[in-house]
């Protein structure tokens, strides 16, 4: 355990010796993109895979542990997550390597963005549109990550994972149960690493995909802003923007909170919004669309921890 933080929390002393670094009330604000939300009991960083598989086999199973990634489509409550949460960061869990039969293997801290580019370093074409989803691999695999057409299931060939008893688990597409927006697979796996297929490209023909994606993530997502991505699943046969303009939700405010003008299925905090804020603003987007349509909304955006 690092000296930067002195432990000061009666949870830590339950917790067991790591290589990496535990934490005590670490703010979670400066992890999430929304830049919100109170701290964690406890935060944990693992140095590596084997870390993590140490810390968890000796964690006490009546502590909560909560996974997060680089908190792009994470909503973090205004109370804080009890128990530890857990950070994949750093060299032991953002590598990315090309592999023979144009295969790329990526840790799951790797950004999306640097695996599409991986893939174009390497000839490989498939994976370009990681290169329009804001987030690590880690979430594209826990929530079937997708955009312009293509989805995690389409290109894993598998995901390797710990347990909560610290036991190693190897994934093939099929484990991942996959539907849209969706995995199947325990909730309590913790995903450290993946496979995925591509196949053979151009890596002009591939760049300029990539650039194409790039333009229009620019031109219809306030993505300089401070949101947290799309923030509700599409209905079957419908998409949520257009329920939630047609509610007369665009530009919407709740405190610090806004319904994107841009975009309107992406929340923003525009004025040091709360936590509260952005949550009562999204379920009154969802009030006002089923009154209008009929349709429920459902998140999209996983929100964590406790309100005050």
């Amino acid at each position: 355990m690092t000296a930067a933080h002195a432990p000061t929390s009666s949870l830590i002393d339950r917790l067991p010796k790591v290589r990496g670094e535990l934490i005590a009330h670490a703010s979670l604000a400066p992890l999430t993109w929304f830049r919100v939300g109170g701290a964690a009991e406890v935060l944990f960083r693992p140095a590596d895979a084997d870390d993590l598989a140490a810390f968890l086999a000796g964690t006490p199973a009546d502590v909560p542990v909560t996974v997060i990634g680089v908190g792009s489509n994470l909503l973090v409550r205004d109370g804080g997550v009890a128990g530890v949460v857990i950070r994949l960061g750093g060299k032991g869990f953002a590598q990315i390597e090309a592999l023979p039969g144009d295969r790329i293997r990526a840790g799951t801290a790797a950004l999306d963005v640097a695996v599409a580019r991986a893939a174009q370093d390497a000839g490989i074409a498939g994976l370009e549109f990681y290169r329009g989803i804001p987030g690590s691999i880690g979430g594209a695999l826990r929530m079937n990550g997708g955009a312009y057409t293509s989805e995690t299931k389409d290109v894993l060939v598998e995901a390797v994972a710990v347990d909560r008893q610290g036991r190693r688990h190897v994934l093939s597409n099929a484990d991942m149960h996959y539907t849209y927006r969706h995995c199947g697979a325990p909730e309590d796996l913790i995903f450290v690493e993946a496979i995925f297929q591509g196949h053979p490209g151009d890596k002009g023909e591939v760049q300029k995909r990539m650039d194409e994606i790039t333009a229009r993530r620019e031109e219809t997502q306030p993505i300089r802003t401070r949101t947290g991505g799309s923030t509700f699943k599409n209905p079957e046969g419908h998409k949520s923007w257009q329920l939630i303009d047609a509610a007369g939700c665009r530009g919407l405010k709740k405190g610090g909170a806004q319904v994107s003008e841009l975009h309107c299925n992406f929340l923003i905090n525009v004025d040091n919004a709360s936590a509260a804020d952005l949550e009562d603003l999204g379920e009154e987007v969802r009030r006002r669309v089923k009154e209008k349509s009929g349709v429920t909304l459902e998140w999209e955006i996983k929100r964590i921890g406790e309100r005050t």
